[in-house]
């Protein structure tokens, strides 16, 4: 039995085994802080947000919220980014997946949260040796012959350090540089006490009905509470990392046999590219990660690539194929494909890749997505739209993947869509910067609009999948600047059409197929209808009531002023001759909506002659 296969248990089983700290006092007093200040935090933002986009509309203050919305949106990010950064832990992992989340915060705050990065100061060397021998059940000069003391890196859940295998491991394992992650020292509490924190602030956003209505936050906080937790157990990203390397294997042994076609790139090389460093299992515990030391050329070090005789351009072609053929055919996907956790290896570095010239190696396997069937087919009707600049069937690939929630109006979406196939379709990203940045500007706020006001929500891994491609695109562009996305997804949807098609007459069968579906929906869209009718629920284009109606608004409005004028006055009065101080202050508050009340009762005198006059 090989030393693999003898540490593959289940990861309960083995953290049962493993030796825990309590808690001290005054880590418990710091975590009880550490708590507190984010429920302050989100409570302030929320205050902030109740008064400005409720409270000041509903009394008519609705333009003068809305003027300094995006500056409050800076705000509010930058000084989450500053807490995020004080705190460390699972903050900056919030801010990271936040910025990821554009179907749910508006662009200002997640640009302001993009380049959070999640680098802190390193754990002293005697604290990580404890926490390392305690895992590993004897001394680091036994488990290893040489430990690094200054670690490689450090980030917020655990660092790395530079060590050598003993030479009996060395043998039976076939190398002996690694790479040991360990996590830092309680980072399970702050990690507890943070998700407790998220999940009652999710808690009270789901109370907030426009918030409610757009996302379900609570389900929001517990996908990122799977992704964290699975992201702190090392055997489960050690498992991860083994399987990578499986698929890998696998999906270039299917590429090899398929011959490439005199028009479409080779994609049997670049899947045979695709390497994973190997696991020292018997140095491998739920807080302690031992893999093989594959360090080599950064995917966007371009100099470094030039120097060693590699084109950073065939990196790129690699490298998207790479990630489509995890997205779209394997499903389970690298999740956080950024530069640092991809090394592009040349040949001279390993027998493994000898005859090849180089190839890609990925590090990282705490972030993996699983892509379930059902999504993978809405993907692939995705690709396939896409190719074809479809934007009919591009919206129904959305509906089909679970994007778009029940009632959306997808007719503005769709004429968005076709607009967007028209004027920039096939366009690389070289191209795109050649576009007057004005069309852009005015295109990109249109279309956001259209999108921000359908009612959307990401199902589950599909925020991975958005994150990993915004990656790839930003990636392969600074390998080559003239880099065209579509030149990668066209091959793709051409063997789509002929896998899932089988050629013309699939088509036509599909299309046979596509009307009688809808010739058999289309009773129930009649009993929809009728539904929608007695439930008082369909709309009506009425010009003269609608105005009728926004008259009656600014009416309720200006009465909802004089009240809140009269109980000011009231209210001050009575406090006077009590607290000269609170009785001042209620009577000049009262003067905003004395003036709101006349400015509104003027307005509505004045449109009500000029809908007398229509």
């Amino acid at each position: 039995m090989t030393a693999g296969t003898e540490r593959r248990v289940p990861p309960e089983d083995r953290a049962a085994s493993e030796p825990t700290t309590p808690i001290q006092p005054d880590q418990r007093r710091s975590l009880r802080a550490r708590y507190g200040r984010i429920i302050r935090f989100a409570a302030a933002q929320m205050v902030l947000a109740w008064w400005f986009e409720l409270t000041l509309p509903r009394i008519g203050l609705g333009r003068f919220a809305a003027r300094g919305r995006v500056a409050r949106w800076r705000s509010t990010a930058k000084r989450f980014r500053v807490l995020a950064v004080e705190l460390g832990g699972l903050m900056i992992k919030v801010g990271q997946f936040l910025s990821s989340r554009m179907d749910v915060l508006p662009p200002e705050i997640t640009k302001e949260l993009e380049g959070l990065q999640d680098e802190v100061s390193p754990v002293p060397y005697p604290q990580i040796r404890t926490l390392a021998e305690a895992q590993l059940g004897m001394g680091l000069t036994d488990a290893f012959a040489s430990f690094d003391t200054h670690p490689l890196a450090a980030a917020s859940l655990g660092q790395a350090h530079s060590a050598t295998l003993t030479p009996s491991v060395t043998a039976e394992l076939g190398f002996a540089e690694v790479v040991v992650k360990v996590q830092r020292p309680g980072i399970a509490d702050v990690v507890e006490v943070d998700l407790r924190a998220l999940r009652r602030i999710a808690g009270w956003l789901s109370r907030v009905r426009f918030v409610s209505r757009s996302v379900d936050m609570p389900a929001l906080v517990e996908e990122f509470a799977h992704v964290s937790l699975e992201e702190i157990d090392y055997l489960h990203e050690a498992a991860n990392a083994e399987a990578f390397a499986l698929d890998a294997a696998a999906s270039a042994v299917a590429s090899a046999a398929t011959a490439p076609s005199a028009t479409e790139p080779d994609r049997s090389t670049s899947s045979a590219r695709v390497q994973a460093p190997r696991i020292a299992w018997e140095q491998t515990t739920p807080q302690v990660l031992t893999m093989e030391d594959v360090t080599a050329i950064k995917a966007n070090d371009v100099a470094a690539l030039h120097r060693a005789g590699i084109d950073p351009h065939e990196v790129a072609a690699a490298f998207a194929h790479t990630m489509f053929d995890q997205l779209f055919r394997t499903g389970f996907f690298h999740a956080d494909p950024h530069p640092g956790n991809i090394f592009v290896t040349p040949a001279h570095s390993t027998t493994a890749s000898a005859g090849k010239g180089w190839h890609l190696t990925f590090v990282d396997f705490g972030m993996m997505g699983h892509v379930p069937e059902t999504l993978r087919t809405g993907l692939r009707e995705l690709i396939i739209a896409v190719a074809m600049r479809d934007s009919r069937r591009l919206v129904a690939s959305v509906e089909l993947i679970g994007v778009l929630l029940d009632g959306a109006d997808t007719d503005e979406l769709e004429r968005s869509l076709t607009g967007l196939f028209a004027r920039f379709g096939g366009m690389g990203f070289a191209q795109l910067r050649d576009v007057d940045e004005k069309e852009l500007r005015a295109f990109s706020t249109d279309f956001e609009s259209v999108v921000r006001d359908l009612p959307v929500q990401l199902p589950e891994n599909l925020f991975l999948i958005i994150r990993s491609l915004s990656m790839v695109s930003g990636l392969c562009s600074s390998l080559n600047p003239s880099f065209n996305i579509w030149e990668v997804v066209e091959p793709y949807a051409s063997e789509l059409i002929e896998e899932e098609k089988g050629g013309a007459a699939g088509t036509v069968a599909k299309e046979a197929l596509t009307f009688v579906r809808l010739t058999l929906g289309l009773p129930g869209r009649l009993d929809s209808l009728v539904h929608r009718l007695e439930n008082g629920e369909l709309s009506v284009a009425t010009p003269k009531l609608d105005r009728r109606v926004a008259g009656l608004e600014l009416l309720a409005r200006g009465v909802i002023s004089a009240v809140l004028f009269t109980g000011f006055v009231i209210a001050g009065a009575v406090l006077l001759p009590v607290t000269t101080l609170g009785g001042v202050l209620l009577l000049i508050a009262s003067v905003p909506a004395l003036i709101h009340s006349l400015l509104t009762m003027l307005r509505h005198r004045t449109l009500s002659r000029r809908h007398r006059r229509l």
